[in-house]
Order: structure tokens, then C-alpha cells, then sequence
């Protein structure tokens, strides 16, 4: 039985980070909530959240999206073929190896975020079907796809407000694709409705305290906090889950947990030590 005041608790948490960051409620989301419940009911109440949060989004952002359309609109068309992959694949997937291959997915994009990867690609336009069609495998099959277009969006130098429209444009179409996809596999239950049915009010109080939140406090620390969190969840669901389908044996199982926190601790003290000598390189200002 699926503990529903649980799963109030970290859509709420999940929907403020999503106010705040634009994106971010299925990382956090997921996550947990594999922990007590599967993909395949789990997955289909999430893209009918999304589909709904992704509008909304798209709806507050809609000045901008003139300016990015044409340039997700690869990414936009690679989507197509990776979400049907992923819908054949969690339709018929055993539900333990699914939470594996997803939690093993999220990991290193996670980390690689948390590491403030900056690279901008010179072709962009080369790589947006590739790209696109990657991320709709991946969104079909977690329905995670913050951290790959945060990544993706934040290398090319989107002002604010472009990259809000333009991961707002991506996760509209990936979410409605997703949908139909699932409702063509037969993966929408009345559990999944349920389920949607009683995390829409998380989302109604959490993105507006989100959007308020991120106007009074410091976006990247928030960004970079969530991240931290986000990665050690990740890290114990893969032990839990290595233990569970006796790949490793034992508390030795924990021991990517114990990587992960490790690996973590390093970025975050980068980071934080990055933040505190910023401040000192800003010029004096010279008053006349």
C-alpha cells in the first residue's frame, strides 16, 4: 500500500524546488518514491502531473519562447523515438530492475550537474536530435530530465528567462508524448489516477512558495543544496537496490552510498569555496 501522507511530504518539498529552479520535481520526487512504490505506477501519475506543471510553466515563461523555439525544436523532434523506446521497455521491464536502471541513470547526471560541468557545444543544432532522442528515452523511463537539460541549457548561456521557456518547451513536449505513449501500452491504472489525484495539491501550495522562495535567497546555493540531496538519495536507493537483487551482498552494498557522499562532500566544498572567494575578486568600487 503506497503511504500517501509520505508522498505528500516530498511532492511538497519537490514542487517548491520545482517554483523556485524551474524544473526539479521528478528528481526529487522519484527517487523516494521508488522506494515504497514501482515505475509502472509511479511513472504514468507523474506524467500527468507534468503535463499540467509543464504548461503552467510554459504559460509564466511565454514571452521568451519565441527566442528559444527554433532552438530546441531538434531536441523537440529527437524526443519522438526515445519515448517510445523507453514505454516498450518499462511496459515489460521487471519492476526492481527498472528502479536499478533508473537510480543508475540519475547518478552520474546528478553528480556531473553538482559539478558545474561548463562546455559550451559549438554545433548545437547537430547534436539536438541525438540529444533529444536520449532524453526521451530517459524521461519515458523516469520521467527525470532536469539535470540533462540544466546541463545542456546552462553550457549554452541561456539568459534567465530563456532557459525557464526553452526547458519549459522541452518538458511540455516530452510529457505529452510520454502520455500518449503510456495511455497506447495500457500503462494508465486507476492507482496511477489515485496517485496523481493526491499529489496535485503539493503542487498547488509548493511551486508558489518556490517562486517566492528564489526572489529572497541565493538561486545557485539553493540549486547546488538541491543537487547534495538529491545525490544521496540516489545513493541509497542503488545500495538498497544492489542488496535487494543480490548483486552485492551485505552493508558492502552501501558502499556507493558511501562513494556518492564522498564524491559530494568534494563538489560541495569546491563550491562553497568557489562562493566565498567570489566576493574578494570583485574589484573596489572608485568613487569620484
Amino acid at each position: 500500500m503506497i503511504p500517501y501522507d509520505r508522498l505528500a511530504a516530498i511532492t511538497l518539498v519537490a514542487a517548491v524546488v520545482n517554483g523556485a529552479l524551474g524544473y526539479g520535481f521528478s528528481s526529487i520526487t522519484v527517487p523516494l518514491a521508488l522506494l515504497f512504490t514501482s515505475n509502472r505506477t509511479l511513472n504514468p501519475a507523474l506524467v500527468l502531473i507534468e503535463v499540467v506543471l509543464n504548461a503552467y510553466m510554459l504559460w509564466v515563461n511565454r514571452a521568451a519562447v519565441p527566442d528559444v523555439a527554433r532552438r530546441v525544436s531538434p531536441i523537440v523532434v529527437g524526443l519522438v523515438p526515445g519515448v517510445i523506446a523507453g514505454t516498450l521497455i518499462i511496459a515489460s521491464v521487471s519492476p526492481d530492475w527498472l528502479k536499478f536502471g533508473t537510480l543508475m541513470l540519475l547518478l552520474p547526471l546528478i553528480l556531473l550537474q553538482a559539478g558545474g560541468i561548463r562546455r559550451p557545444l559549438r554545433s548545437e543544432r547537430a547534436i539536438g536530435l541525438p540529444f533529444g532522442a536520449g532524453l526521451g528515452l530517459l524521461y519515458s523511463l523516469t520521467t527525470i530530465s532536469g539535470p540533462p537539460l540544466a546541463l545542456l541549457f546552462n553550457n549554452q548561456g541561456l539568459a534567465k528567462r530563456e532557459f525557464r521557456a526553452a526547458l519549459a518547451l522541452v518538458r511540455l513536449a516530452e510529457s505529452s508524448l510520454t502520455a500518449v505513449a503510456y495511455v497506447w501500452a495500457g500503462l494508465f491504472t486507476a492507482a496511477s489516477g489515485t496517485l496523481a489525484l493526491s499529489i496535485l495539491p503539493s503542487l498547488l501550495i509548493g511551486v508558489p512558495i518556490g517562486a517566492w522562495l528564489i526572489r529572497h535567497i541565493d538561486a545557485e546555493v539553493f540549486r547546488r543544496t538541491c543537487m547534495s540531496f538529491d545525490a544521496w538519495v540516489v545513493g541509497f536507493g542503488v545500495s538498497t537496490l544492489l542488496r535487494a537483487l543480490h548483486i552485492i551482498e551485505g552493508p558492502a552494498a552501501f558502499s556507493v552510498l558511501a562513494a556518492v557522499v564522498a564524491v559530494d562532500a568534494f563538489l560541495l566544498y569546491r563550491f562553497f569555496a568557489v562562493q566565498r572567494r567570489a566576493p574578494l575578486a570583485q574589484p573596489a568600487s572608485v568613487t569620484r
